[in-house]
């Protein structure tokens, strides 16, 4: 079985944890005691894993991380296949955004799937992944309006929002009580398929806390502004998402599913949004693209 980029991230982490069987020791004996051995001091050996792990993801990693969080997304939702050529508009929407995004692209670039879902939603995954359910896509009445909903979700993979999850996910904290509260983890002979549940349940938890919990109300106030420029860099005018808040806004209250429950009211936002939008006065381009918008209306 070959371990994939993205796992070589967790399995560094708990191959540095076999490192630590040994007594627990003061700092001033530990180092003694790694100068007597000749040895590195296996606690910073573990802090410099845990630190490669937080401040050196690269992006390889976030791309396969992303993929696995993607793919226990569609264990959720099913793929729209009903209109290919939807799909074709919104990658090149995607593509746009992209060609004027200041930050790098992932490392295998943005990718954009719309789920079969009529509640609107939409996720995006380290790595350049973004979701986006068919319910917010028909929400949308511009081509505008559409490259504002993907613009957020670039933003929050820009803003590295996904990564800041693994980041704090349980597992890492759990990596960390661990090499506080003993010198004795016998991690050394784990096997390979013992670690990769340990990745298994990570991933796991990442998907809850996008599909259940979301992300945070500040990182969703900073991927609405971040969204705001990518908007006006590429020629989009950037009220529109202010635009598809206002029809999420609207949606009756018994509808609570998908953005609506994970996401900070549509109002908050609309409120960041605005202060956002004083800094990118842009011309009104929005009527060149209706009639392309108009031919995929009615898919």
């Amino acid at each position: 079985m070959n371990e994939t980029p993205g796992f070589r991230i967790v399995s560094i982490v708990l191959g540095m944890i076999g490192l630590l069987a040994v007594p627990l020791l003061s700092q001033e004996g530990r180092a003694a005691a790694g100068r007597r051995q000749g040895i590195n001091d296996p606690f910073s050996e573990m802090d410099r894993a845990l630190s490669a792990l937080e401040n050196d993801i690269s992006p390889e990693d976030e791309y396969y991380m992303g993929r696995a969080v993607g793919a226990n997304i569609l264990e959720l939702y099913r793929p729209y296949a009903g209109n290919h050529d939807l799909s074709v508009y919104l990658n090149l929407i995607c593509r746009s955004l992209a060609l004027h995004a200041a930050g790098p692209a992932p490392f295998n670039g943005y990718h954009v799937m719309i789920l079969d879902s009529p509640e609107p939603n939409a996720f995006a995954t380290p790595g350049g992944h973004i979701f986006i359910s068919l319910g917010l896509v028909e929400a949308a009445a511009s081509e505008d309006m559409l490259a504002a909903v993907i613009a957020h979700e670039m933003a929050h993979i820009q803003l590295k929002h996904g990564i800041e999850m693994i980041r704090d996910n349980r597992l890492i904290r759990d990596l960390r009580e661990l090499a506080d509260r003993s010198g004795e983890i016998a991690f050394r002979n784990a096997g390979l398929e013992v670690r990769r549940l340990f990745f298994v349940d990570a991933v796991k938890e990442i998907v809850d806390a996008m599909t259940i919990n979301g992300f945070s109300q500040q990182q969703e106030f900073e991927a609405d502004s971040l969204a705001v420029s990518l908007l006006a860099s590429a020629g989009y005018e950037p009220s529109s998402l202010m635009d598809i808040l206002y029809v999420l806004e609207k949606i009756p209250a018994g509808r609570s599913g998908g953005i609506l429950k994970t996401h900070p009211p549509a109002l908050l936002r609309i409120s960041n949004v605005e202060r956002a939008l004083r800094k990118y006065p842009v011309h009104d381009t929005r009527s060149f693209r209706s009639a392309r918008f108009n031919a995929l209306r009615y898919w």
